[in-house]
């Protein structure tokens, strides 16, 4: 009742009276448990104040669709899920509508929501709703890492290396894990020498990595004992470790967080719809609900504040409070490394090219 009270004067503000209550909403977003998630935290509350059905449909690829529906002049997508840095070149090329911040919801003590976003999260085209990392996942059966220099450390911590196969996260802990500030990682892959020097660093464990293409695949191999580390999606090996009881554990330091959020598609059929749907749901109650269904943190400072326990059960079937298992918790985000999209936007292909290179070589 009290989201339901809370989203009205903001529906009535955003959105023109006779669109309230009627009609749907159609949401692209990525499926599985992260639209599951969506659905229960910002779906049924905005269904249940405004009457209007939100559909999802799944995708792998969100961005390119979005993308293939405007270039094609058939827009069937209200909303849609996307990385920021996907944002960012959708809102570059005009394919996504501009979002004014002033729409978006309030803090409950009444910050503006530009102050109560975390800095450099909000976009003129973009809300984001998460932030989810990938990070050093271990077989909780062997030694513990301590930092990330101890996945290239094969002497210490023998075992195999599960590592994703793309240049991205890849080469950012490699630098990361030989020492490198966070705040020189990109300035340094961004020159010859700082690629030598992440490729140099890969070698070290090269002949020992199991690579990885779905975000499934590292905890299966964690679970199998194919490797004793992984860079992983940390809301994956939460998932495994508490819902199914394997013996897996998250080492954050160093992890590399990424963000999540919503865009409107240019010709979006219901753009006074989705605009109301994309204040409602980025408030901070839906946001924190959304945190305690999967353990990715809220991009707004007062959500943080009001993350409870995991709304899922355990296999222990004991409570698990939700904040430490969280990108955004002061403990773990001490050492992270924001992904820096606009270096990926202008560097990514050559990147991939050598990354593929490199592979081949043996």
């Amino acid at each position: 009742m009290l989201m339901r009270l809370a989203l009205l004067p903001l529906l009535v503000s955003v959105a023109p009276v006779p669109w309230a209550g009627a009609g749907e909403l159609r949401v692209l977003s990525w499926g599985g448990d992260f639209s599951a998630a969506q659905e229960v935290a910002m779906a049924r509350p905005f269904t249940e104040a405004t009457g209007t059905m939100v559909r999802f449909s799944d995708s792998d690829d969100p961005h390119g669709m979005v993308h293939a529906e405007v270039q094609a002049g058939n827009v069937t997508t209200d909303v849609a899920s996307v990385g920021q840095g996907a944002a960012m070149r959708l809102c570059d090329e005009g394919e996504v509508e501009p979002i004014d911040p002033a729409t978006l919801v309030p803090a409950p003590d009444g910050t503006a929501a530009t102050a109560d976003f975390m800095p450099g999260t909000l976009g003129p085209c973009f809300v984001p709703t998460d932030i989810y990392s990938t990070v050093i996942a271990y077989d909780a059966r062997r030694a513990a890492p301590t930092q990330a220099a101890d996945f290239f450390d094969l002497t210490r911590f023998p075992g195999r290396r599960g590592l994703s196969r793309t240049p991205q996260f890849t080469l950012e802990l490699a630098l990361l894990a030989d020492g490198v500030p966070r705040d020189q990682v990109y300035p340094l892959l961004a020159t010859p020498e700082g690629q030598d020097r992440a490729f140099a660093k890969l070698d070290t464990i090269k002949h020992e990595v199991v690579w990885w293409e779905a975000g499934a695949q590292p905890v299966q191999l964690l679970a199998d004992g194919e490797v004793a580390m992984a860079a992983a999606y940390n809301g994956r090996i939460f998932k495994a470790a508490e819902v199914d009881g394997l013996p897996l554990a998250i080492l954050w330091d160093a992890q590399i967080y990424e963000l999540e959020g919503w865009v409107i598609p240019k010709g979006a059929p219901n753009r006074a719809g989705a605009l109301a749907f994309v204040a409602a749901s980025t408030a901070p109650e839906p946001l924190a609900r959304f945190a305690e269904e999967l353990p990715y943190g809220p991009p707004r400072l007062s959500s943080q504040a009001m993350v409870g326990n995991f709304a899922g059960t355990t296999k222990r079937g004991a409570p698990v409070p939700m904040t430490p298992h969280l990108p955004t918790a002061p403990a773990n985000v001490a050492t992270a490394l924001a992904v820096d999209p606009q270096f990926w936007a202008e560097h990514e292909t050559e990147l991939r090219e050598r990354f593929a290179a490199w592979l081949a070589a043996g």
